[in-house]
């Protein structure tokens, strides 16, 4: 149902050392909103996204996933259970279609390990999963295309696609307008857009102007600390966060 709340962070807290990357910061993303994360370089957004996704556990603090703690909980499972990730980095198989990249993550979601003997190409299913994938993100016309050949948005795309191939309900994207031109900007926030009604989208990036555009939520972070979380309208007028942050230009 449209605002849910299927992933929650409660005063997450991770250090490195003597170091605290981020503190105490919850979060909360809901069915059919972009909720944003900015913030400068070292803010702890990363920290943060990684914590969410099991790419490490926090210090203190915890995670739920669909009402269930998950703080525990492999990045492995967590993928199973309904959460999907973007990386900064592209991280697809160049040499693969782009069926094939959407393929082998539908494959991780429906393992057979006691079928190891037939071909990964033979499941019906799988092949169904990643072709709706892969249309969904825009690319339904370049499934035998091999992905060292997209463009670097259509990567970006492919990505986004790999992470539908598991059926997920939260997507968890960590800058994926990096390196964009305005048109693959607009065709990036478009399928964000379309992706929205159904899923919890974190979105983690530094194109304010496309924050803006798409974000339902803002949540601000200075320091490894939360300074603001509210509407665009209201973070684009915080006197703290244009003095910490956004400058005077969005104002």
């Amino acid at each position: 149902m449209k605002g849910d709340v299927l992933l929650r962070g409660q005063q997450l807290t991770r250090r490195w050392g003597g170091l605290v990357a981020v503190d105490q910061v919850s979060i909360a993303l809901l069915r059919g909103q972009v909720h944003a994360v900015i913030g400068t370089n070292g803010a702890g957004k990363s920290t943060l996204i990684n914590m969410l996704s099991g790419e490490f556990p926090p210090s203190s603090g915890t995670v739920e996933l669909l009402g269930q703690d998950i703080t525990h909980w492999p990045q492995p499972r967590r993928a199973r259970a309904g959460l999907g990730r973007s990386y900064q980095r592209n991280t697809i198989f160049p040499p693969f279609s782009v069926l094939e990249n959407c393929r082998l993550a539908a494959q991780a979601l429906q393992q057979r390990p006691w079928q190891a003997w037939r071909a990964a190409g033979g499941f019906a299913d799988t092949l169904a999963l990643a072709r709706e994938a892969a249309q969904r993100a825009g690319l339904g016309a370049l499934l035998d295309r091999p992905t060292g050949l997209l463009s670097h948005g259509q990567k970006r795309q492919l990505e986004v696609a790999m992470c539908l191939a598991t059926r997920p309900q939260v997507l968890l994207l960590d800058e994926p307008l990096a390196g964009m031109g305005a048109e693959e900007t607009d065709r990036m926030l478009a399928l964000m857009d379309s992706l929205r009604a159904s899923h919890a989208i974190l979105l983690v990036e530094h194109d304010m102007d496309a924050v803006f555009r798409i974000a339902d939520r803002i949540t601000v972070m200075v320091n490894g600390t939360v300074i603001a979380s509210d509407a665009p309208d209201a973070v684009r007028n915080d006197p703290a966060v244009r003095s910490a942050y956004l400058g005077e230009e969005h104002a």
